[in-house]
């Protein structure tokens, strides 16, 4: 097996994992609650930020590691 496919397959890896925080850190940083039928939604902003940026650098990782792969 060569380097490339090595490093190519450890690149998509970490973008499935890195997606996975991604997602699960957006999901967990919003919460909303009804009280006498007035909803109240809090949301933590920075935490929605940083998980949108780790979904993003899992979408440039999971590019890289399928064009390594595919590289001849």
């Amino acid at each position: 097996m060569s380097i490339n496919k090595i490093i190519g397959t450890l690149l998509i890896i970490g973008s499935l994992a890195l997606g996975y925080l991604g997602a699960d850190k957006i999901a967990s940083n919003s919460a909303a609650v009804e009280v006498l039928d007035v909803e109240l939604d809090v949301s933590n902003k920075a935490g929605k930020e940083q998980g949108y940026i780790y979904l993003g650098v899992a979408v440039l990782l999971f590019g890289g590691g399928v064009y390594t792969l595919n590289r001849k």
